[in-house]
């Protein structure tokens, strides 16, 4: 499995091309959201949560170039989308993260009061369900307060979710 001799490491520059893009991409968006006056912390923001897996499926496909004949095999597609992934992942979060410090707490706090009142008009379908209450209470505790929290969120979400596509689909285009 040679790769072609102009390119080093084709997974590593694969994988860090199109994290960093799709990483950016994720930044873009938030910023958008902030500059059309939409809630950047809202549901709105997890449209983003897409771009990471399709990111991990174009990475794959694209690494198969490097390796025409023989494809690129099982470890190279599955490590170049989770690879990818968790570039993005890194990426968007110090986006979020910068992006959260810049804008001062007076914008978590808004969203934070549009959150509680979303949750307030649901809670009476939190209550129908069993353990309803407990779960009204647990998603009303895990709301991000913090840019460290929404930093975090966008780092778990977009790795989880890129990591668990990679697998199915690299396995698909190994060769």
């Amino acid at each position: 499995m040679e790769s072609t001799p102009s390119t080093p490491n084709p997974v590593l520059r694969t994988a860090v091309l199109c994290g960093a893009v799709t990483g950016a991409l994720c930044v873009a968006w938030v910023l958008f959201l902030y500059l059309t006056d939409n809630n950047p912390y809202g549901p709105k923001r997890t449209l983003a949560d897409f771009f990471t897996p399709i990111a991990a499926v174009v990475s794959q496909i694209l690494l198969r170039r490097y390796y025409v004949l023989e494809g690129p095999g099982l470890g190279k597609a599955i490590g170049v989308g989770m690879l990818t992934s968790l570039v993005t992942a890194i990426v968007a979060a110090a986006g979020m993260y910068t992006f959260s410090r810049l804008t001062g707490p007076g914008l978590i706090e808004q969203h934070l009061t549009e959150a509680r009142q979303l949750l307030e008009a649901t809670k009476a379908m939190y209550l129908k369900e069993a353990n309803g209450a407990q779960q009204y209470a647990a998603t009303l505790r895990n709301l991000a307060r913090t840019p460290e929290g929404f930093a975090q969120d966008e780092l778990f979400k977009k790795s989880f979710i890129g990591v668990l596509l990679s697998i199915p689909v690299g396995v698909f285009l190994r060769k």
